[in-house]
């Protein structure tokens, strides 16, 4: 994240979170500090490093207006959020993956002999995997980054909410992407608050946790 946390401020960022429905509209996130929270999120773990998380940050009246009818029960926080954080999860993503193990090898993370073994083994890899296999891989590790979108939010003095009730097979065509290679898995209103929110209650953890 932009600082280093107390454990104090780690701990309300982390446990302080509360359910957003509403945001003040005139506070608007100017371009440079989103993409600055876009790549902390991108920080986040992903399968071979192949990140294949998208965004569209929806801000314009113009392009709310498009979202509006796609996102059911949601429409107060598309109406009064800074932005929509639309997250995608690219189902090419492997096709990166000469330019990410290259800026790895650039930046001496990686040794050229290893960047073009694993770029042997992974790409046909990936290339074989069932729409399925794709679809599963590419969620889960954009949902990773929408996470850790959420945390680097509330850093930087904003608040989220995620939304998952959209119109999933029409929300990539709507924002010009090929619905084919951009799956949805999920959206993220962003602002800041003007009400307190509510919170939610959790089971226990020993409800949910085996030991073996």
């Amino acid at each position: 994240m932009n600082k280093t946390l107390a454990n104090n401020d780690f701990s309300d960022i982390v446990f302080g979170r509360k359910s957003i429905r509403v945001y003040d509209e005139n506070v608007k996130i100017p371009h440079e500090e989103m993409l600055e929270m876009i790549q902390e999120a991108t920080t986040a773990p992903s399968s071979v490093n192949l990140q294949p998380w998208r965004f569209v940050v929806v801000e314009s009246d113009e392009a709310k207006a498009k979202l509006k009818p796609l996102i059911r029960f949601n429409t107060k926080q598309n109406d009064t959020s800074s932005a929509m954080v639309l997250i995608f999860g690219d189902m090419n993503c492997y096709e990166y993956g000469e330019e990410i193990y290259d800026q790895a090898v650039e930046e001496g993370k990686m040794p050229a002999e290893v960047r073009d073994e694993q770029l042997a083994a992974i790409i046909p890899y990936y290339k074989n995997f069932t729409r399925e296999q794709m679809n599963d891989v590419v969620k889960i590790d954009s949902s990773l980054a929408a996470m850790q979108f959420m945390l680097t939010a509330r850093s930087h003095g904003y608040d989220t909410n995620p939304i998952g009730g959209f119109e999933a097979d029409q929300l990539a065509e709507a924002f010009d992407l090929d619905k084919e290679r951009y799956v949805p898995v999920m959206i993220l209103s962003v602002g800041k608050a003007v009400d307190q929110g509510y919170e939610s209650v959790r089971l226990a953890s020993e409800k949910i946790t085996s030991f073996k």
